[in-house]
């Protein structure tokens, strides 16, 4: 039977930065699209793994945030991925609700650079007050 520490090995791969993070991106498994750009460490990557969920490292709270905790917008993974220099995740998921953005929008990434400005174009589709009450 394998241990604890042979069955995580796979951890030892991933190459963290002097903080103990990777950044990790969320990318929706049947459109593609970008999501969200979040931290992990080495625990949430881990508990991301045996949970088949999203979890991160909240940086501004310095712990752990399963994502959804307080919105219900949970992320289920199909893929956890790593890029070839093994210092960035990309995680395949399935947005439940559909809004991945504390903004109450699909992505984190909802502006768009024209004419030199920063031009919003996603709709809001749940307004923050009717989430995070």
């Amino acid at each position: 039977m394998a241990t604890t520490d042979s069955m995580n090995n796979w951890l030892d791969s991933v190459k963290w930065d002097s903080d103990g993070l990777v950044p990790a991106i969320a990318q929706d498994a049947r459109s593609g699209r970008i999501l969200m750009m979040a931290w992990m460490n080495r625990e949430a990557l881990q508990r991301s793994a045996e949970l088949n969920q999203a979890v991160y490292w909240s940086r501004s709270r310095n712990r752990l945030w399963h994502k959804g905790e307080t919105s219900g917008h949970v992320q289920h993974l199909s893929e956890i991925r790593l890029d070839c220099d093994a210092d960035v995740i990309v995680l395949q998921v399935e947005q439940v609700g559909g809004i991945a953005c504390h903004t109450g929008r699909e992505s984190c990434f909802y502006r768009v650079l024209k004419d030199g400005e920063w031009q919003v174009v996603d709709a809001v589709l749940k307004d923050p007050k009717d989430i995070y009450q």
